[in-house]
């Protein structure tokens, strides 16, 4: 449930934090407030000296403190593993599928307050080597095509494309993708071979909620499971067993920032065309070679020693 930062196909989002309207009427209404204050504390103060002061008082009795919450038990319920378990195993026997994955991510915005980024991705899977990712959101679109041989990475408004052999598999393709160009789909725990495995691995807690007849448009299973690194909640279809909204938090995230995956659109075992995992658009597309976005320095370029300004002419 992270970002999928492309640093070919990234730009940057500049968001107003708030209009200067909206700041006016905060500052309106606090001043308001403040002269409501004062009158009635100058009336107050008016009163007061009319009257005798008032007799001294003995102190407040102090409150004992009240002790500390006890830590809360991990748990693994049977009925939440059972569960999590029905969803990972329907995902994994699907030769093909294809879904609409809507994902919605805080970022903080300069008032504190976080904002939200929503991104809207077309999912097609074939089993075991090939995927394409349609997506769409509130940054650049983005296409992504994966054919067992070759993975490729075109920005359509741009006309850029990035194409570089791959492993033989969904899973080594998404590992190699990340890797080289840090591309990562906050989905990808959905389409690996084998789902449960990933949720497996260190988890701590898991517990049932309950059910909800809201999420998804049907009937579905709540459950919340984490480890030490993520929180999850997750909505699956009380009779497909198939995830409708996952949410997440991160543990090592001070802000506590929300990440959420809406799932709609299932289709299990699909007639899938090759053709759908590769674009013709893209064959005519300026070349560029897949990059992190992380910042490199040249290979004869050394960082600054710590602690030691960089010198200027």
């Amino acid at each position: 449930m992270r970002g999928d930062p492309m640093k070919i196909f990234e730009r940057a989002l500049r968001w107003d934090c708030a209009s200067p309207a909206a700041l006016i009427r905060g500052h309106f209404g606090r001043s308001m407030s403040l002269v409501a204050l004062a009158l009635l504390l100058a009336a107050s103060r008016g009163a007061q000296g009319a009257q005798p002061a008032p007799k001294a008082s003995k102190p407040a009795a102090k409150t004992p403190t009240k002790a500390s919450t006890p830590a809360v038990k991990p748990v693994l319920e049977p009925k939440a593993i059972d569960l999590l378990k029905a969803a990972s195993s329907r995902l994994a026997a699907a030769r093909s599928m294809s879904f609409t994955a809507v994902v919605s991510y805080e970022s903080p915005s300069r008032l504190g307050p976080p904002l939200i980024y929503t991104t809207k991705s077309e999912v097609t899977v074939q089993r075991p080597d090939k995927l394409r990712v349609i997506t769409l959101g509130d940054g650049p679109a983005h296409e992504f095509y994966y054919d067992g041989k070759v993975m490729t990475a075109f920005a359509p408004a741009e006309n850029l494309v990035a194409v570089d052999d791959a492993p033989s598999t969904i899973d080594a393709a998404l590992k190699a993708a990340y890797d080289s160009a840090a591309i990562y789909f906050p989905f990808s725990d959905l389409i690996v071979a084998d789902p449960y495995k990933d949720i497996a691995d260190g988890l701590k807690d898991a517990f049932y909620i309950g059910q909800s007849s809201v999420v998804g448009g049907t009937t579905t299973d709540i459950v919340a499971y984490g480890n030490d690194a993520v929180f999850v909640q997750i909505w699956i279809g009380a009779e497909d067993k198939l995830p409708r909204m996952v949410r997440a938090v991160y543990g090592n995230d001070p802000s506590q920032l929300r990440h959420q995956l809406e799932v709609s659109n299932w289709q299990i075992d699909p007639a899938v065309s090759a053709d759908v995992f590769a674009s013709s658009k893209s064959a005519t597309a300026m070349r560029i070679k897949f990059a992190r976005p992380d910042p490199q320095l040249p290979p004869a370029v050394k960082p600054p020693a710590k602690g030691k300004p960089a010198k200027t002419k």
